[in-house]
């Protein structure tokens, strides 16, 4: 392989002086923050460095009661009495509120969550905004979204979001809740809570009546207490397939409605007359970029045999160009992983690898001492059987096996319990057609890769969910229809 020039930039750090964040976070209940009946916090930490940003709060059993009852009271005396297009107007005004401060929620998202600040810049923050403006148009047309039938709203929603992308994550939950006339108490992840405890001061300007939206922060048992509350009228979750199954396990027989976005395993198939740099381009996106962190990324690479030494090759040449260090550096393409414990699992998932025979290449990039932090990885020499092409392992590690024909790379990319997204990536219309019909996955890309549009559903088969999020599709959940 020849020798790749790595050029180097001088840093471009983003600055944080315009953000503005507290040392302590209490509750957001009824309108106001409020402190935790326990008086119990925990740290949030930053991955890049290790430091402690700041003390959010930790809601317990009658926390999640007073937030239940908040929303519950609104429910009933305001918001479903509200005309809808004044609903709208409120979510209208969150919308230009978030794109306001976008900003300061960008850099506050990339020191929580230790993803680069231009992803969280160019996409996490644009698009949870561009999901409040979506469903705030919503508001007063839901006769256009089921015609022929009337949509109500369910009630309470808990809602409870995942650490990959917090606020994008809360944009796609609380849009269409409260579009539908809905209240809502959102918990965010524990490692990550800063943007939604953010969100919640933009509500509070945006004058939303006290009660319709309650953000509680707190960890595993602060969800549990939100799923199982008698008063709870349905459930949205996203994250690991483990606790999903927990969910519907906990929910069933209660009549609460819910939808459930979980893990992933998404296959990236590139055929022989595929555009072949731009597909090594759309790998690198899907899998390091993000550092692996995102429940559709292509961690499943399925290379046409004639032309498989030709990616492998450029996907190795590209990796060394890839810049990891500090999230706030512009420059930087990959970013911390959120946590030591996900860490821990990334490394752990790397030895099994090497266990079960694969053969592996990793970016000779050098990593900060402080943080946690991996370099990009792609094992080849594996198959079908290989625990790290079966599962989820949520970093930046790409398996990478080949084929010859349509018909056996379909069967190897439906050969997984997961169906939540994939790509393909060729020159033939025909081909494309035939991949996407026959591959069980909820969201395909041809061509690209990680494209999302407010308008457009988002949700998997198999053991990556149940339901929809975005689109009409992710109004429909949030409603009764008679």
């Amino acid at each position: 392989m020849s020798k790749t020039i790595k050029w180097e930039y001088s840093p471009a750090p983003e600055g944080t002086d315009r953000i503005q964040l507290k040392e302590q976070y209490d509750l957001f209940i009824g309108g106001k923050f409020v402190a935790p009946k326990s008086r119990q916090y925990f740290d949030t930490i930053n991955p890049s460095n290790e430091k402690k940003i700041a003390q959010v709060a930790d809601a317990d059993q009658s926390d999640v009661n007073r937030a239940v009852a908040s929303a519950k009271k609104a429910y009933n005396n305001v918001w479903s009495k509200m005309a809808p297009k004044e609903r709208g107007k409120y979510i209208f005004r969150i919308a230009r509120l978030l794109q306001e401060r976008a900003r300061e929620f960008s850099v506050i998202e990339t020191l929580d969550g230790g993803k680069p600040i231009r992803e969280s810049r160019d996409v996490d923050v644009p698009l949870s905004v561009a999901h409040f403006f979506y469903y705030a148009g919503w508001a007063d047309k839901l006769e256009y979204a089921f015609p022929g039938r009337k949509a109500k709203p369910i009630g309470v929603a808990g809602q409870i979001i995942p650490w990959n992308f917090p606020l994008l994550m809360a944009a796609w939950k609380l849009a269409p809740a409260l579009a539908t006339g809905n209240t809502v108490v959102l918990k965010p992840a524990e490692t990550t809570p800063l943007t939604a405890v953010k969100l919640a001061e933009i509500i509070q300007e945006a004058d939303l009546p006290p009660g319709i939206v309650n953000i509680i922060t707190g960890t595993e048992k602060t969800g549990q207490a939100i799923v199982n509350h008698a008063d709870i009228n349905k459930i949205a979750f996203t994250g690991s397939t483990e606790v999903g199954k927990y969910i519907m396990k906990a929910v069933a027989g209660s009549g609460k409605k819910y939808n459930l976005e979980l893990g992933g395993k998404a296959a990236n198939i590139i055929f022989e007359d595929a555009a072949i740099d731009q597909a090594v381009e759309g790998i690198i996106n899907s899998i390091f970029f993000n550092q692996g962190h995102v429940c559709c990324a292509g961690s499943r690479l399925y290379v046409q045999e004639g032309i498989a030494d030709e990616v492998i090759s450029k996907l190795q040449k590209r990796m060394e160009t890839l810049i990891v260090g500090d999230p706030l550096d512009k420059n930087t393409d990959i970013g911390a992983i959120n946590s030591k414990m996900q860490l821990d699992k990334i490394k752990m998932y790397v030895n099994l690898g090497l266990d079960e025979g694969g053969s592996i290449y990793q970016s000779s990039c050098s990593l900060p001492k402080k943080g946690y932090w991996h370099a990009p990885t792609i094992f080849t020499d594996v198959s079908q059987s290989n625990r790290i092409v079966q599962e989820e392992i949520f970093g930046p590690v790409l398996a990478i096996q080949t084929f010859r024909t349509v018909d056996e790379v379909i069967t190897k990319a439906n050969n997984s319990p997961y169906g939540l997204s994939g790509g393909v990536w060729t020159d033939k219309g025909s081909k494309i057609f035939k991949v996407t019909k026959d591959i069980r996955a909820g969201v395909i890309w041809a061509n690209t890769f990680n494209k999302f549009d407010p308008a457009s559903p988002f949700g998997g088969y198999k053991e990556s969910g149940i339901g929809s999020e975005g689109g009409i599709e992710g109004l429909s959940d949030y409603v009764n229809l008679v």
